[in-house]
């Protein structure tokens, strides 16, 4: 048991070592994004589907509630935790439209969309992304693997250099905490 441990340990460190290597600037780059975003007074709207969706929940009520210093709630909806419309869009027009359709409601121009997959590929996250951009909103995609589809749709996409999904997932919510701190730094 204590070498299955330390073999999933090293895995997680190997991967902090390559990004480290391969997206500070981008993460930076993002941080910038969010933290303008809330300074010009917009909104950050967080998706995604299974594990993704936990991750844009936690750094949602990062947001609202507070990171780590005390200061006013910050505008973030996670638009994975309304059941009502998540089946109602899902019923009604189809799985792939549950956050485009949320998006088109709530979303208006300088908001910032964060979709997270870890495939890139997710069909529904890719539509919000899409939908958004017709509206006027920034793009920050967390994927990982290629980066999928998200490339072609983000205007930064996060992409983990990793195949595996464990990986991927840990690495999101790393990302999601150096967010919340660029943010906690501003207010």
């Amino acid at each position: 048991m204590r070498q299955l441990v330390e073999i999933e340990l090293e895995s997680h460190r190997d991967i902090i070592d390559k990004v480290i290597v391969s997206m500070v600037p981008a993460i930076a780059e993002a941080c910038t994004l969010v933290t303008d975003t809330i300074t010009r007074g917009n909104k950050i709207l967080l998706f995604g589907n299974g594990g993704s969706a936990g991750d844009a929940q936690h750094i949602s009520a990062e947001f609202t509630g507070r990171f780590v210093k005390e200061r006013r709630g910050l505008p973030a909806i996670a638009l994975t935790t309304d059941t009502s419309a998540l089946t109602a869009i899902g019923n009604d027009y189809g799985f792939e439209t549950i956050f485009e359709r949320q998006v088109e409601a709530l979303a208006k121009e300088g908001d910032l969309l964060i979709g997270i997959s870890t495939s890139g590929n997710s069909a529904n996250v890719i539509k919000a992304l899409q939908i958004g951009k017709i509206l006027g909103c920034n793009t920050l995609g967390m994927s990982g693997r290629d980066g999928g589809q998200m490339n072609d749709v983000c205007q930064i996409n996060l992409v983990v250099p990793s195949q595996i999904t464990a990986r991927i997932q840990e690495i999101h919510i790393l990302i999601g905490h150096v967010l919340c701190t660029a943010v906690d730094s501003n207010y």
